[in-house]
């Protein structure tokens, strides 16, 4: 047998040899099953939340606005000073408002004097048909009936003259009463006390009436900061399970490396619709509540507008029977042939669901992955609470999320190597 024979059988016979091995190990690791991350089912302490984003508000905050229109000449705050109730805050040029309590205590004058003049011609007039009317009923010869009409006719309007002047008199006074209102509208005073978080306006500037829009007319904002709240908006499918007086962890933005706690004081029964525009074009509305939270122990410095987010506990369960989230999984579920009504709990929960999607998990018994439905409970923030389906104990797949998304029911499963996972976490 020539040299270039014996070689070529040589590498025939390596290749083989690696081939071999090859196809040994892929049967091995088919036949070892799919690699999966197993855990006992066993028991912790669960607290169920929800997490919503806002604001910090104050409890009790006014918007102080302009009711009359004129230029501003004096301003006694700036913004973030301490205010009292009744504190003097801002002076609106008063000059055109002083001189229309000047003409409208005129016209109250003139109308007064007139007024005196209508009596004394009504008084007058009574008195001349008075007499007429005596005279009428004594003989009908003593004063001719003409006279005695005209004496009648002359004192109704004299009446009417009275009563005309009376209104004229009430109106000119109601007039003055306005222009002296206008006129004090022009000095402004804190209607609460806190502090101003808010000074829109400086001195020459115009106020105006806010008619039509609340920004156009805003002078400045008084909060009284001795009670804060953290206004956050909750989806619709997490506001039904929020109540009253659920206590909440509040993170303000500000302040990164404190949490804040309060309780829930007001859920709102109205929902809140905003507009998002979706990738191809068309607007979707999300339906938000809001929840306003009381804090009890806000910072000293806090203020109103700061982003916060807010932890809001809704459920708590001590020593529940738990699994991973990512454990739980949905499949279509078959009730088994000749299966017992009488059988243990986990059975039964089985034979409640026939040929429909049913929640569950894996549960793993001599490397077997076995589906079985589950109903869970309060939803932690790595576990659920099982409700029903499992026992303590018990072996489930616990990831990964990729294993468990393409296990199948029956399929054999082998444990993962947890030491080459912490390596490559550690890398």
């Amino acid at each position: 047998m020539s040299r270039r024979t014996k070689t070529w059988l040589i590498t025939a016979l390596v290749v083989l040899a690696v081939g071999g091995v090859v196809a040994f190990r892929l049967n091995q690791r088919k036949n070892a099953g799919t690699e999966v991350r197993l855990e006992r089912v066993s028991r912790r302490d669960l607290v169920g939340s929800v997490t919503a984003s806002g604001k910090i508000e104050a409890k009790t905050s006014v918007d102080i606005s302009a009711d009359i229109t004129g230029r501003i000449i004096d301003i006694a705050v700036r913004e973030g000073d301490l205010v009292k109730r009744g504190q003097f805050l801002l002076q609106i040029d008063p000059a055109q408002y002083q001189a229309a309590v000047a003409r409208a205590q005129g016209a109250v004058s003139s109308t007064q004097a007139t007024l005196v003049q209508t009596r004394a011609n009504r008084d007058q007039a009574q008195r001349d048909w008075n007499r007429a009317r005596q005279l009428t009923q004594l003989g009908e010869n003593l004063i001719a009936p003409e006279t005695a009409e005209q004496s009648r006719t002359a004192y109704e309007v004299a009446e009417a003259n009275y009563q005309a002047t009376r209104a004229q008199l009430e109106q000119a006074r109601a007039s003055l009463q306005e222009a002296k209102d206008n006129l004090g509208k022009t000095k402004l005073t804190a209607p609460i006390s806190g502090r101003v978080v808010r000074l829109a306006v400086e001195e020459g500037e115009v106020a105006v009436p806010s008619t039509f829009s609340r920004e156009t007319g805003l002078l400045m904002t008084i909060a009284d900061l001795s009670v804060i709240l953290a206004k956050v908006q909750v989806d619709e499918t997490d506001v039904v399970r929020l109540k009253q007086s659920d206590s909440v962890e509040v993170t303000i933005d500000a302040y990164p490396d404190t949490s804040f706690w309060g309780r829930v004081t007001k859920v709102s029964h109205s929902a809140k619709l905003n507009g998002t525009e979706t990738t191809t074009g068309s607007t979707e509305r999300a339906v938000d509540f809001d929840v306003e939270v009381t804090l009890r122990n806000p910072p000293p410095n806090v203020r109103p507008d700061l982003s916060c987010t807010a932890r809001i506990i809704t459920d708590t369960r001590n020593e529940a029977l738990s699994i991973p989230i990512i454990a739980l999984t949905v499949r279509d579920h078959e009730k088994i042939p000749n299966e017992s009504e009488e059988a243990a709990p986990a059975d039964t929960l089985r034979a409640r669901f026939k040929k429909k999607e049913a929640e569950g998990v894996f549960v793993v018994r001599n490397g077997i992955a076995t589906f079985r439905p589950v109903r869970t409970g309060v939803a932690g923030d790595e576990y659920f609470e099982v409700v029903d389906g499992l026992r303590e104990g018990e072996t489930i797949v616990a990831g990964t999320y990729q294993a468990i998304r393409d296990l199948e029911d029956g399929a054999k499963v082998r444990a993962a190597d947890t030491t080459k996972t912490r390596e490559v976490r550690a890398s």
